[in-house]
């Protein structure tokens, strides 16, 4: 009788496995061990050492691509239509990772300066913003599954921009910005038209936090 039931649990093991491998396999992700068997003279780009090392020149690349008409028109897009701040950060920071720009570790620190860079351009065009999923049913205030400080889910929420993150350049490089009129009137049938931008509104700035878009000292 013993020696029965120890046969059936084998095999039940054995068919749990099999159908958990089945279904691990229909999702795209890795096998174990399988980064051991890719050509390690020809590794993927996060599997080299990736192109950028400290805040300071990640979050100057972020800007540069935030900035660009057809980024930004898709940003803008997105938060009018009510994505979560959040989630673009998740996906664009993800992206990052996986063309080599940064390592994991860099990828998380630069979740909240790419945060308030969404929310000051969409400041800028007076669009309502969503900070995380929360309504949606998602767990609030996290990025990558970690959660987020409350205090700092309070100043996204508030769109209370640290002390000197936006330069005087950054300043004047949003002055030239595209408005995407369709984003303002959403009966608008016509693709975004992009055209001249108003005057910069003033921000709400929360003077006791550093600017993390800064210069490191001694460099």
């Amino acid at each position: 009788m013993a020696t029965t039931i120890s046969t059936e649990f084998r095999r039940s093991r054995i068919m749990d496995e099999q159908v958990y491998m089945k279904e691990v396999s229909k999702m795209g992700r890795p096998i174990p061990g399988q980064s051991l068997t890719t050509n390690p003279e020809n590794p993927a780009p996060y599997e080299r050492p990736p192109e950028y090392t400290n805040v300071h020149e990640a979050t100057m690349y972020l800007w540069e691509t935030v900035t660009e008409d057809e980024t930004y028109v898709a940003l803008m897009t997105g938060v009018s239509k009510g994505v979560p701040v959040m989630n673009i950060v998740e996906v664009m920071l993800f992206g990052g990772f996986n063309s080599g720009k940064w390592n994991p570790d860099l990828m998380m620190m630069l979740a909240e300066p790419l945060a308030y860079m969404i929310i000051a351009l969409a400041e800028r065009l007076d669009l309502d913003i969503r900070i995380d999923g929360e309504d949606d049913g998602e767990e609030e205030g996290s990025v990558f599954g970690v959660e987020v400080e409350e205090e700092l889910l309070e100043k996204l929420k508030n769109s209370q921009l640290p002390q000197g993150f936006i330069t005087e350049d950054m300043a004047q490089e949003m002055k030239s910005l595209p408005t995407v009129s369709s984003l303002l009137n959403p009966s608008s049938p016509e693709e975004p038209q992009m055209q001249e931008a108003p005057e910069e509104p003033e921000m709400q700035k929360a003077p006791e936090q550093p600017s993390l878009m800064a210069q490191p000292e001694g460099q």
